[in-house]
């Protein structure tokens, strides 16, 4: 099992927190520091200091750090233009030496763009569709060449698809329970398939989805990684695993429910239990962002028992 640390700083962070958090990262031997791109605190709360972009943070932290892999769970298509957001990424692979990865969803907070004036169409499935392959068009059209896409939502004239980024094939994300289009965007478009918070009931079937999809789609599923992401909060014992969950606004029970909740032996075991469902790898979801020591915690003690 891989782990990756996933922090949701539209509840609170300021960048000085997520460069601390992703240099624990670093330090601990975790694969990834990623973020959410989200631009209103969700429940109660001021939110302060207040939202920080996804992809200004990134670029940051892509000169900060040196060996993990950064991206986004995940990037909103109505926050940003398809070609201007494949420089961005595109440009921030290059700051990072190629260390990006890039995860693309529809969006659904509807309160966070009409607090910043971000249209928020009825239907956005189509955008989220065209937009990947705007993007990864943009990437693979040769040095040289132009590109050029009409679409319902885009239109792109003569190109010239540059910049470049530094990996040959950025890892693109794409996820969600959908029964159908998603499993068929992530066939033709996917690096990666991620299931973000669901029920360890629903994990094996979704999973069984999108092989389908890529196997009536000519590829072979095997090419995909399948991962999941679970709000996480452990303790060495009752009383610290409860503090844990309650700084987070979590009940124990809750969080042992529907999350990755517990003493060590616990969550260990819940792992495994994803494994067996074909889970590969983790998103860490670490809501507390000024608890460095729970970092630690997993790594010396969650970790070293998954291998």
């Amino acid at each position: 099992m891989r782990f990756r640390i996933f922090t949701e700083p539209q509840q609170g962070a300021s960048y000085d927190d997520l460069l601390a958090v992703a240099q624990a990262t670093q330090r601990l031997g975790f694969e990834a520091f990623f973020r959410s791109d989200h631009y209103l605190r969700m429940g109660e709360g001021t939110g302060l200091p207040g939202p920080t972009d996804a992809w200004t943070t990134l670029a940051g932290l892509a000169r900060e750090t040196q060996d993990i892999r950064l991206g986004t769970l995940v990037t909103s298509v109505t926050f940003r233009h398809p070609g201007i957001l494949a420089i961005q990424v595109a440009q921030v692979d290059q700051m990072s030496g190629g260390r990006v990865e890039f995860g693309l969803g529809t969006g659904w907070f509807h309160r966070e763009h009409t607090a910043y004036g971000v249209p928020f169409p009825h239907k956005r499935f189509g955008m989220l569709e065209e937009q990947l392959e705007i993007v990864t068009g943009l990437w693979n059209t040769p040095i040289g060449g132009t590109y050029n896409f009409t679409g319902k939502h885009y239109t792109l004239v003569d190109s010239p698809a540059l910049p470049k980024p530094t990996q040959d094939r950025i890892p693109v994300i794409v996820g969600g329970g959908g029964a159908k289009r998603t499993p068929a965007l992530a066939a033709r478009f996917a690096t990666e398939f991620n299931l973000p918070f669901p029920s360890f009931e629903d994990v094996a079937g979704k999973y069984a989805g999108v092989r389908a999809a890529c196997e009536e789609a000519g590829r072979d599923p095997a090419e995909l990684s399948y991962t999941v992401a679970l709000t996480t909060a452990v303790g060495a014992d009752e009383a610290e695993y409860s503090r844990r969950a309650e700084a987070i606004g979590r009940t124990p029970a809750s969080l042992r429910a529907d999350g990755l909740g517990g003493t060590t032996s616990e969550v260990v075991d819940r792992i495994g239990q994803l494994a067996a469902l074909g889970a590969e790898c983790v998103y860490l979801q670490i809501m507390d962002l000024s608890d460095l020591d729970h970092l630690e915690f997993i790594a010396s003690e969650v970790v070293p028992q998954c291998d």
